[in-house]
């Protein structure tokens, strides 16, 4: 069963700290500040001159799409530009100076009155200088105005990435950052940062698995620090948000637990390892890395949570797996533990290997594929080599077959609804499994494959008559009449 996913308690405490903006220069008392050009800096930068975007990649390599920063230089004075010593007798006029001084008379005269002129033009100069040193420094980012803070909320989100292994309970980790995508002040010394959290699992993501948060932050000593860390509103937690997570890692599967023994999610392991080369001999295909990251909450509730629904909407449901359609996101198996461990070992290793072909399909999977198509391809990749007769493996569509009730269509997408009918649900997923039968045992494996991707690329209508030769009306009465002869006696009609 595939499923998606659309956030709710704080992650633990503590971030590491990044040093905040000093005072506003432009406060009650503060000295003037000086003209950016003395110092002949430029505002520091993370990151490539991207403030707050930290990216950790194991391999070294820098993510697109970052977010513009405040990078760039600051307006500087000229050397020389009010500073270069005092004017003499033929400068020009300070606008607002005294006037001149009349240097008629005797030389004693005029030599007073060039001087008393003097030391009036250089208070003025003086006054000019500090005024043009004011109006520069304005134009530069101050250190402790609203944008200097908001960087070093930015720094203080991004270094949160570095918690994440921790969080992962040591999973390989090939890349993973927080994205800030809005700050919130909330008065001079606390903000709140809405962000993205983006990572890739090495060896199994072939995207990133992102998530939503909302970060509280703290101005303490100087720095901004995170205090908190959760679902942003209306967005499902992670798996670390509901306690530490435990890794296990198995040869060709990843399990991630919480509140769940290490005992356990190895056993779950075995059962994905099963499933990954049963899944690899049916379905070919270079986009999947022939893994698969299986999620273990600690019940029902915390996997309805995760998947952001209630529980009721996957009560007796084993598994389910997110992702989305035509790929581009990392797949996540969820198991149900209530649900899973009433299984027996068969059970368990079908639902591993069902939802593990629904991770192989996924980039052929869209929104033009049927229901009965991915359900009933995932089915029969489960079923292969079971040696399990229809009768025994579909027993609600043979008990409504037997009593006259045979489908008159294809299984449609709303009678796999998550909390219906569940006899409904039981027999939309055995016909499916059996439609996909039908073409495999008629056309071959590779046709049904091909079907598959077309289906997803055309449509099914046009699927059946270009890889099949077929209509889907043709189909469905061959369709119904391998039911009536594999699961009852009754004569066709």
């Amino acid at each position: 069963m595939s499923g998606g996913v659309p956030g709710a308690r704080p992650a633990a405490d503590g971030a590491r700290a990044v040093p905040a903006p000093a005072a506003d220069p432009t406060a009650a008392g503060a000295r003037p500040a000086r003209p950016a050009a003395v110092a002949g800096r430029r505002p520091r930068a993370t990151s490539g001159g991207v403030p707050g975007v930290r990216f950790r990649d194991a391999s070294g390599s820098v993510p697109d799409g970052r977010l513009p920063g405040v990078s760039g230089g600051v307006p500087t004075a000229r050397r020389g530009d009010v500073s270069r010593g005092v004017p003499g007798p033929r400068t020009r006029a300070v606008p607002g100076a005294p006037p001149p001084v009349a240097t008629g008379g005797a030389p004693e005269a005029v030599a007073g009155a060039y001087h008393r002129r003097m030391r009036v033009l250089g208070r003025w100069a003086a006054l000019v200088a500090l005024a043009v040193a004011a109006a520069v420094a304005g134009c530069a980012p101050r250190p402790g105005g609203p944008a200097g803070a908001e960087d070093g909320v930015r720094d203080a989100v991004a270094a949160r990435a570095d918690l994440l292994p921790g969080l992962l309970g040591g999973a390989p980790l090939r890349s993973w950052s927080y994205r800030t995508l809005a700050v919130h002040r909330d008065g001079p010394a606390r903000a709140t940062a809405d962000a993205e959290l983006a990572y890739t699992l090495d060896g199994h993501d072939t995207a990133p698995a992102t998530a939503r948060r909302r970060l509280d932050l703290a101005l303490r000593d100087g720095r901004w620090s995170v205090t908190a860390d959760r679902p942003a509103e209306g967005h499902p937690p992670q798996l670390w948000d509901q306690g530490p997570v435990r890794a296990v890692r198995g040869a060709r599967s990843l399990v991630l637990g919480a509140g769940q023994p290490e005992a356990r999610l190895r056993e779950v392991a075995a059962h994905a390892d099963r499933a990954v080369p049963a899944v690899a001999g049916a379905w070919r295909d270079a986009t999947w890395r022939g893994t698969v990251v299986v999620l273990v909450p600690a019940g029902l509730d915390a996997m309805a949570a995760l998947l952001g629904d209630a529980p009721a909407a996957f009560r007796g449901v084993a598994a389910v797996t997110t992702g989305r359609t035509g790929g581009g996101a990392a797949d996540r198996v969820v198991l149900n533990p209530e649900a899973y461990q009433g299984l027996g070992d068969f059970g368990r290793t079908f639902v591993l290997t069902h939802e593990t072909a629904h991770v192989a399909t996924r980039a052929a999977t869209t929104a033009a594929t049927p229901l009965w198509l991915s359900e009933g391809l995932a089915d029969r990749i489960a079923y292969t080599g079971t040696g399990r007769a229809a009768a025994d493996a579909a027993p609600a569509l043979a008990e409504a077959v037997r009593a006259g009730r045979t489908p008159t269509a294809l299984p449609a997408d709303r009678d796999f609804a998550f909390g219906g009918d569940p006899a409904a649900a039981a027999r939309a997923y055995e016909g499916a499994w059996l439609a996909c039968e039908l073409i495999a045992d008629r056309w071959g494996g590779d046709r049904l494959a091909a079907f598959y991707r077309a289906a997803g690329g055309a449509g099914a209508p046009r699927a059946f008559r270009d890889v099949l030769g077929t209509t889907e009306e043709e189909f469905t009465r061959s369709w119904r009449e391998r039911l009536r002869q594999e699961l009852s006696s009754a004569p066709s009609r």
